[in-house]
């Protein structure tokens, strides 16, 4: 009830900036329409439990099952995002906003009144698997539509007030941490929901790191962007440098000046960055200029996660935005895929990890082993960095 009743306050937002003109948006690789947005987490959700036969074996439901017929005869061919094309979206014959919300509503009603059948009501982590799975997901639509929105330029003090950011703090020191063997991913007797690209817990040697109390700052960045960092070939790679040659950017996305103060579009509108507050919207071909720049590096998933877990005494900061990572996103060892099985398998090695959370995160879904993962080019995302020493 929660994820829904936020995705509902989100959605609002974008009721009051888009109804007039049918909810129409650009196709775009980083948006989706909205009403298909909507629909989909109805979708979602009713296909993994109401109409899921095996929905009580959990992560050993065979995917293949054949499925209940859905509420909506439509559903499948309108809200499969694994067999409707990104692309094709904005052809489909989409129903209208009341209608999606009583999709939505109905397809929740029965979602509710299975949550509360004698089985699925205990602690019982099969039994539970694809509500948590569902619920999760829902989160993560949330916090899309709020980038979309920033995406979009609209959205002002409504989201603002929605999705607060934590108010700028003093800067810490970087952090030492010596070296280790670390248990990287959760561990198998981890109560509640696990994704199956945190499966399972296994030891890395980790040598000692120095590495950032807190993501890298407007302030810093700028400083590189004065520098004529955007300019200078030896700080890009191949792939970045052709990035930044086919985008001609100067200045992270969505900022409209960096000398003399910086200001940036934040839900549509131009507000003064404090310096302190971690730069937002860079891409990971940014991050590693900046880090080679600095003379610094990005950290590795294991040094992040090594630190996020055991730095909090310490002053560690994360949680105001997502974080690059050097890592390229792979499977862990001995990695097979649970029944949703486009979430991780098909992204593996050209993705990259990205770890921590936003602002505009649910605090459900921050947890120092999270592993998210982005294509190293996205910088429409609320995304920024930290470095360690080289």
């Amino acid at each position: 009830m929660d994820a829904r009743n936020h995705t509902l306050r989100l959605f609002a937002v974008w009721e009051q900036a888009l109804v007039a003109r049918d909810f129409a948006v650009p196709r775009r690789a980083e948006l989706n329409p909205p009403l298909w947005e909507l629909g989909h987490v109805g979708w979602f959700q009713e296909y993994w439990i109401a109409r899921n036969v095996q929905r009580q074996r959990g992560a050993r439901c065979d995917p293949r099952v054949l499925r209940l017929a859905s509420i909506e005869p439509q559903a499948d061919r309108w809200y499969d995002s694994g067999n409707v094309a990104h692309d094709t979206r904005w052809q489909l014959d989409l129903p209208g906003l009341e209608a999606t919300k009583q999709y939505l509503l109905e397809t929740l009603t029965v979602t509710l009144e299975l949550l509360e059948t004698p089985r699925a009501a205990v602690d019982d982590a099969a039994a539970l698997y694809f509500y948590r799975l569902a619920l999760f997901h829902e989160d993560m639509h949330g916090e899309a539509f709020a980038y979309m929105a920033q995406t979009l330029d609209f959205g002002g003090a409504a989201l603002a007030a929605l999705l607060p950011e934590p108010p700028p703090r003093a800067a810490r020191e970087p952090l030492v941490f010596p070296a280790t063997r670390w248990s990287l991913g959760m561990p198998q007797q981890a109560p509640g929901f696990v994704f199956d690209n945190e499966k399972w817990a296994h030891e890395v040697a980790v040598p000692e790191f120095e590495i950032d109390a807190q993501p890298v700052s407007f302030g810093q960045y700028v400083e590189f962007v004065e520098d004529g960092g955007y300019d200078e070939p030896r700080w890009w790679s191949d792939t970045g440098r052709a990035w930044l040659d086919a985008a001609g950017r100067r200045t992270p996305r969505h900022v409209e000046q960096m000398r003399g103060g910086v200001l940036a579009r934040r839900f549509g509108r131009l507000l003064r960055v404090p310096l302190t507050r971690p730069v937002v919207h860079v891409n990971c071909f940014e991050a590693e200029a900046w880090c080679r720049w600095a003379g610094r590096r990005l950290p590795t998933e294991v040094e992040w996660e090594v630190a996020a877990a055991s730095g909090a005494l310490r002053g560690w900061r994360w949680g105001e935005v997502w974080e690059w990572t050097a890592s390229a996103f792979r499977p862990y060892p001995g990695f097979t895929a649970d029944p949703y099985r486009d979430y991780s398998a098909p992204w593996f090695g050209s993705h990259q990890s990205v770890r921590g959370a936003s602002f505009a995160t649910r605090a459900r879904m921050r947890h120092p082993r999270y592993r998210n993962f982005y294509l190293p080019e996205r910088d429409d995302i609320f995304v920024g960095f930290r470095s360690c020493a080289v």
